[in-house]
């Protein structure tokens, strides 16, 4: 499965223009990143699977953002969309290859989202990005595993470019859970946006 979604016919032309990345406490956070994943998702045909896949690990503060996503989602249930990754049930290094075959078998050319956490600059600590092409998991703490989705959506969850596993480790949950918070939204708004033309409501604590 390594570089199965580099060279997939029917992905989302890579391009920065069709990228976005804003900070989480953004006013029109929530509102940006639905009409940019509506974009990616509108011009797909009615037919064509969504499968969503959240990677990360509840063992790691900063790396339980996938997980939380995918639990997140979990909560509200849908027929429109599949859902691989929540804290139940995490997709990680050791069972990532195994979840891409599955979904190639169950899913006729599905079109994958995948969801994952990521270090960056301080000045960008705190950003969602939503942009075309695979998300590349364990890049950050040079893990060699497979390229994971057609779009992706990360989190910049912290600082990156020294101990990576002890700043992954020593990421403030607050933080993560609030990201983890609007990507989930956001992906429901546009899921059901371009699916049936209903948005879903979405209970966000305080």
């Amino acid at each position: 499965m390594n570089g199965a979604w580099e060279k997939r016919p029917g992905s989302a032309p890579e391009s920065a223009a069709l990228s976005l990345k804003i900070p989480f406490n953004e006013p029109t956070v929530l509102s940006r990143l639905s009409q940019k994943l509506e974009y990616f998702l509108e011009a797909l045909p009615q037919d064509r699977r969504i499968v969503i896949v959240c990677v990360g690990t509840d063992r790691s503060t900063g790396d339980s953002l996938g997980p939380l996503v995918g639990t997140a989602l979990s909560r509200e249930y849908s027929s429109l969309f599949d859902l691989y990754g929540t804290l139940d049930e995490p997709v990680h290094a050791m069972n990532l290859g195994d979840t891409l075959l599955k979904i190639m078998r169950t899913s006729r050319q599905p079109f994958v989202i995948a969801v994952d956490a990521c270090l960056g600059q301080v000045s960008s600590v705190g950003c969602i990005q939503v942009g075309s092409g695979p998300v590349r998991p364990g890049a950050g703490v040079n893990k060699e595993l497979p390229p994971v989705g057609d779009i992706h959506m990360t989190g910049i969850v912290n600082v990156g470019g020294f101990m990576e596993y002890f700043v992954l480790q020593n990421t403030r949950l607050n933080l993560v859970v609030k990201m983890s918070e609007i990507i989930a939204q956001s992906l429901l708004n546009a899921v059901h946006s371009t699916r049936n033309n209903t948005i879903i409501p979405f209970a966000m604590p305080d």
